[in-house]
This record gives structure tokens, C-alpha cells and sequence, in this order.
């Protein structure tokens, strides 16, 4: 499913305009974005939470010459589906 089949079954599920369910997505996925940014994390009860987790600077190796190089520490952003979420999909 891509943005705009989301889009649409939003607005069929919530029996909104097309306009207002991609206001609605687009809200949401900002407001995640500036949560996360802030260094806080997402819980919705039943569904999962959105998080950072920290990744340590590390060594690596250049695929093309062998070359040692260090990767920086970074922020990644993570999913953890909860219980509710995982039950539904297994059936």
C-alpha cells in the first residue's frame, strides 16, 4: 500500500474528503517526525511505540577498496508493535 491508497482508505474508513484524510496522515507522520527529533517516544496502547535507539560509533571497512573507516553514532528510529498489533496479524 503507498501513501495515497492509505489515503483513501482512510478517508473511506473514517468517512472523511480525500483532502482532510491526507491533512490527517500528514499531521500524524509530523507529528512523529518532530517526537521523535525531540528525543521523546510514541505510545499508542494495543498498536506499539515509535522510539529512538542510540547506535555507538563503530568500525567498518570501504566494500570497494578494504579501507578502514569509522561510522559515526547516529539515532535510528524504531517500531515495536505491541501485543494487540502482533495478534491481529497472526491471526
Amino acid at each position: 500500500m503507498n501513501k495515497s491508497e492509505l489515503i483513501n482508505a482512510i478517508a473511506s474508513h473514517a468517512q472523511l474528503s480525500k483532502v482532510d484524510a491526507g491533512r490527517s496522515l500528514d499531521a500524524l507522520l509530523n507529528t512523529i517526525e518532530a517526537t521523535l527529533k525531540a528525543g521523546d517516544s510514541i505510545s499508542l496502547v494495543g498498536f506499539g511505540a515509535f522510539e529512538l535507539k542510540a547506535r555507538a560509533e563503530r568500525a567498518g571497512r570501504n566494500p570497494q577498496n578494504g579501507q578502514a573507516l569509522t561510522i559515526a553514532a547516529s539515532n535510528i528510529p524504531s517500531f515495536k508493535p505491541g501485543k494487540h498489533l502482533k495478534d491481529v496479524v497472526n491471526g
